[in-house]
């Protein structure tokens, strides 16, 4: 079994690796403007998950995609070699819509934030079904008559 800080060491490793090569070696005019923005590793060391994101529209993703594709026999070749095991891990590249889900948690977050003015707006003006504090009790009652009843309270 592999330790699993071993695992994400390698994994960095090939994220910085990754990134690098597409940086310096890759002279594909189908690659856009890319970020390599996280590496995952199975455990056996196997099989590496590269994500990326690209600026720009759909079409610029696709050949972006195509050019990471045509590339893949370089990155999997240098990762191999600068990891130092046996096997190199085959790479798998999937595109990491962040700016998608940064947009949809916007919204969501717009949402809650419009909930909680209309909540405040109903809340304003509410009162008390009942006493404000129904649980309040008088501490000038004595609970206990007697001295006989507090020392069978205390026995219990």
């Amino acid at each position: 079994m592999t330790d699993s800080a071993k695992v994400r060491r390698h994994a960095e490793r090939v994220h910085k690796l990754v990134a690098s090569v597409v940086r310096s070696q890759i002279k594909d005019p189908r690659l856009g403007m890319i970020t390599i923005t996280d590496a995952r590793i199975t455990a056996d060391l196997r099989e590496a998950t590269v994500f990326y994101t690209v600026l720009g529209d759909a079409e610029a993703q696709a050949s972006t995609a195509a050019a990471l594709e045509s590339a893949k026999g370089l990155l999997r070749s240098t990762v191999g070699k600068a990891l130092g095991i046996r096997h190199s891990p085959s790479l798998a590249f999937v595109l990491d819509n962040v700016q998608d889900q940064a947009k949809h948690i916007d919204d969501l977050l717009a949402q809650a934030r419009q909930a909680d003015a209309e909540t405040q707006k109903i809340a304003a003006g509410a009162t008390y079904a009942g006493d404000a504090q129904p649980y309040r009790v008088d501490e000038d009652e004595d609970e206990f008559e007697d001295d006989d009843e507090l020392v069978e309270q205390e026995k219990r």
